[in-house]
Order: C-alpha cells, then structure tokens, then sequence
C-alpha cells in the first residue's frame, strides 16, 4: 500500500493511533538533539578538526526518531554511513559519538570506526556501514538470530534509496518472508543515490516491491515525524509477533551536502538552490513543534530543548577534542583476534 495514494495526510487522521503529548515532546527533543549535533560536526569539518568527512543526517530526523521510539531495548539496528542520527534516536551517548567521530580514545568504537562506522551494542546499534546497503544482510542475520533465540527482539535496518538497486535487497525480502523473521526494512529515500536524483537509477516504487513477495510494503512521508511514528508501529508489532517483515519507504530529503566536502571534488552542482530551499519549507523539525504548541507546550519550554541540545553539542566537541588519540596497539584487541606481531 502506497499511503500517498490513500491519505494526503495520514498523521492528522483521528481514526489513527496519535501519540501523547509527553511522547511527542520526547521525540522532538530527540530530533533536536539530532539536528544540533550534526550542525556541531558539520562545523567542526569546516574548521579542519576532524580526521575525514562526515555525512549528516539534517532535514531526516524524522525518520530515526519515529522508528526508535517504537523500538525497545534488546531490539537491533543497522544503520548507513549517514548513521549519526540513528545512533542518537537510540539514546547514544553525545560525546562517545564526537570522540568517535574526531577518531579519539574514548570514542563508542574507541576511535576506530569514524564517523560512518558508528556502533554500539549496547544500544542495539549493530554497525553503521559505509558499503551502500550493507546493513541489509547484517540486519537480516540479526532477525534470524532474534527468531532463534525467541527473546521477542526486532532488527530494523535503514538503507538509502540507492541501496535499493543492491540485489541483497530483494535477497533479504525473499529469505525473511519465507522464514517471517522479525524484520524491519527502512529505506530512507531522500530523493537522491549519492549525486545522482533517484528517478534517474531507481525504476518505479520502491514500497512496491514488498508486494512480490507478499510482504507489506508502506510509503510515507518521512518529514512527518507522526506518520513515520504511525507506520512504525504495526511493522515493528508485527514483526515481533512472529509475522514477518514489513519495507517502509520514508520520503525524505537531506539539506546538506551528500559528504561535508562534496564542494572540494564537484565540478557542478547536482541540484539547485531553489530545490533545496523549498525542502527547507518541509523541515521536520518546525512542523513537530507547531503540534506543541498547538497542544499547549510552552514557547520557552520548546527553546530550553534546543538550548541544552546546543549545550550537549558544544560540550561534547570540547570533549573530544582534548580527548587523547587511541593507543595504536588496540587494534590487535579489536580489528584482530591473537595476531599480535
């Protein structure tokens, strides 16, 4: 089911389930969180403090934080190397994640993974991954392993719209439709394969094709914290049923770069200034807090979230700056089992 072709605007039906004022105010501060972090990363690039590039996660905090917030400890989740906001939708700690991402001692990954490589056991974060759609099998494995050992645990894994031309894609489909493992798919299609615009590599629907094989297959708008949260739910239930898998198709867009140091490489821009700020009209984060203040929330309770956001971030870069660089012998611990020279 295409939810675009049934309800223009779902999220706003009262027929569907609608959460409470206190779990919408929890996941926008989440989102804002998530947007104040990636803006500080972004920052710290620009001024020559970090050891690679980064890819931000602004203008798609909707899609991690209406997922999460239906997951529950013990559940899974792959993630892509746009995988900072998933990370922080789990509750990840902020300066674990800069430390990690400035490549320093006291990173998630003590320094070793980087920014697209995030993971975190234990917030069930079982590895960003910078190979387009690897997460896909490693999630699919997670869900088998759920299954097995009948904890009632969920893997969920977010790809991009350009992992959905990988063939383990239809793979993962195929094997955990046939075996009901409890399996979330999220593609998070934000309009664009890297440079290239999605129409341009992608033929047809990608929601759609759940249905060969008998899966459900929703699409949804992914700047609509509500609706994510809306068509999050019965996936994940069912799923943790025993049902089997659901493919959810978050539309979204990204208003930053591809890569912060895309501008360094480009020869032309890939799309237009005007495009980008019309995306800036459906930023996620306003729509959530106009619900607020529509339900009552205070203008200055609403700023004392995006104050302590900023807060957190600036701490958390301060942190890792002055946090010492890794001992080069742990990766003999870590990359390596009993291969010391």
């Amino acid at each position: 089911m295409d939810t675009y072709a049934v309800n223009a605007n779902p999220s706003l039906d009262p027929t569907l389930e609608q959460p409470t004022r206190d779990e919408l105010l929890a996941m926008y501060g989440r989102m804002v969180l998530i947007r104040r972090v990636e803006e500080r990363l972004g920052d710290d690039f620009t001024a020559g403090k970090l050891p690679q590039s980064v890819h931000l996660y602004v203008g798609q905090e909707a899609c991690a934080v209406g997922v999460c917030a239906r997951l529950e400890d013990g559940d899974w989740v792959a993630s892509t190397h746009r995988g900072h906001g998933h990370y922080l939708a789990r509750d990840g700690d902020v300066r674990g994640l800069f430390a990690e991402v400035f490549g320093r001692r006291d990173g998630i990954c003590r320094g070793m993974g980087g920014s697209p490589h995030v993971a975190d056991f234990s917030k069930g974060i079982i590895g960003a991954n910078a190979v387009v759609g690897g997460g896909i099998g490693i999630a699919t494995g997670a869900a088998l392993a759920a299954q097995m050992q009948d904890r009632g645990r969920v893997a969920v894994c977010f790809f991009g719209d350009g992992a959905a031309a990988q063939g383990w894609l239809g793979e993962a489909l195929n094997i955990a439709a046939l075996w009901r493992l409890p399996l979330v798919l999220v593609c998070e299609n934000n309009g664009f394969a890297e440079f290239m615009p999605t129409a341009t590599v992608t033929a047809g629907s990608i929601a759609s094709r759940a249905a060969g094989y008998g899966v459900p297959g929703v699409a949804v708008d992914g700047n609509d914290l509500i609706e994510v949260w809306q068509a999050a739910g019965p996936a994940v239930a069912r799923a943790r049923a025993g049902q089997g898998p659901t493919l959810l198709e978050l539309r979204t867009y990204r208003t930053r770069a591809h890569t912060e140091s895309e501008s360094g490489f480009l020869s032309r821009p890939y799309r237009t200034v005007e495009e980008v700020e019309d995306w800036r009209t459906r930023d996620p984060l306003p729509r959530v807090r106009d619900r607020l203040s529509a339900a009552g929330v205070r203008d200055d309770e609403l700023d004392t979230i995006d104050a302590e956001a900023r807060r957190l971030a600036a701490e958390a870069s301060a942190f890792a700056e002055t946090n010492p660089w890794p001992d080069p012998s742990v990766v003999y611990g870590l990359m390596f089992h009993d291969q010391e020279p």
